[in-house]
């Protein structure tokens, strides 16, 4: 039940952050650069429990991966459409497994698993960009969506960097109130 409460919290702050992102105006006249904003809760179950060794439990993956996609669906049919939906899913899913290959491998930082997530995020929709049009010159913006996922991938696994202290806070002392 605890853990339930904990998913839904989490997967609403992941709505609002989707909220808020729809509402900044963010483009620098490339389609399909945004903030990540909501990436930002899929770090921090991903990366809450990080340790030198690697470990992570089936039950953070399932939950990094199941607030993910019900994020999007949900996100979507409040704040955009069903293309919106597909192309986030796209990105999230090989995103997801690019962060959960990262976190693995020991060899990343909270920082660079999310960097992984937010190029990959990016690679993903541009696949499928590149099928739905039917066209391979969409694979130009790559560069330019691999610099912008690298930027704003630091930036989000910064801010998730020093908020995991307050979660595992947060949860030694829910732990020591049982």
């Amino acid at each position: 039940m605890k853990r339930t409460v904990e998913l839904g919290f989490f997967l609403a702050l992941a709505l609002i952050l989707s909220y808020v992102e729809a509402l900044i105006p963010f483009s620098f006249g490339i389609p399909g650069i945004k903030l990540g904003l909501p990436n930002l809760i899929v770090v921090l179950l991903l990366c809450r429990n990080h340790s030198g060794d690697g470990s992570l439990g089936r039950h953070d993956i399932q939950a990094a991966l199941g607030v993910n996609i019900l994020r999007i669906v949900l996100s979507g049919f409040l704040f955009s459409n069903l293309y919106t939906i597909w192309y986030a899913l796209s990105g999230a899913l090989l995103s997801f497994a690019a962060m959960l290959i990262g976190r693995r491998m020991r060899c990343f930082s909270v920082v660079g698993v999310s960097v992984l997530g937010g190029v990959f995020h990016n690679i993903g929709q541009i696949l499928v960009a590149m099928a739905v049009v039917e066209t391979i010159y969409v694979g130009y913006y790559v560069p330019f969506l691999i610099a912008a996922g690298t930027v704003t991938g630091a930036a989000l696994g910064i801010v998730a960097m020093e908020l995991i202290p307050y979660l595992k806070r947060h949860e030694a002392d829910r732990e020591r109130r049982q």
